[in-house]
């Protein structure tokens, strides 16, 4: 568990200043695809699948 932790922190922080300087190429595409990977092995995992259910049920209310 640190380590998935811990990974995701160093993906997460890298993807953030990777998005904020604009350089999108393969390898942000790699490591955004990496902090996915890691996140859904975290405790947020099902709280960032409930949001994302009541956005997509939320939507065709609109």
């Amino acid at each position: 568990m640190a380590v998935t932790v811990s990974l995701v922190a160093l993906f997460g922080l890298v993807l953030f200043f990777l998005l904020r300087s604009r350089t999108l190429g393969y390898g942000s595409a790699f490591i955004a695809a990496m902090f996915g990977f890691f996140l859904a092995s975290t405790g947020a995992a099902t709280p960032i699948n409930q949001l994302a259910q009541a956005v997509i049920h939320a939507i065709p209310n609109l």
